[in-house]
């Protein structure tokens, strides 16, 4: 869990310098706060499943946090095809939200078993 609260807000720390890169170099305001929203929910719902009131509580804001790494997948891909960014920080973000994916699906299928 530790692990994946820490890569998860340090990925949300890099969305948000991303969005102001977009807005500041690009005056780029839809596309930054897209990728702002999603980049940083997965950290905030890996944050708040500490709290749920259950198991079925604790996936669920898992599989939302699942979701949001997706969309962030997306919008991160859309951003190099329209060069808004390039392939060195594509692929570094591209790397870091694969392994909050990966974490991500490896807990809730712990948390599936009732360990």
């Amino acid at each position: 869990m530790m692990q994946l609260y820490t890569k998860t807000l340090r990925f949300s720390v890099r969305i948000v310098h991303l969005s102001r890169f977009l807005i500041k170099e690009h005056q780029e305001y839809v596309l930054s706060k897209q990728i702002l929203r999603s980049g940083t929910n997965p950290g905030a719902m890996s944050r708040e499943a500490n709290q749920a009131q259950s198991r079925a509580d604790f996936i669920c804001k898992y599989h939302i946090a699942l979701k949001e790494i997706e969309e962030t997948l997306y919008w991160l891909e859309l951003l190099f095809l329209t060069n808004y960014i390039d392939a060195k920080i594509y692929n570094s973000f591209k790397d870091d939200a694969t392994e909050i994916l990966r974490l991500l699906i490896s807990s809730i299928n712990t948390a599936k078993k009732g360990r």
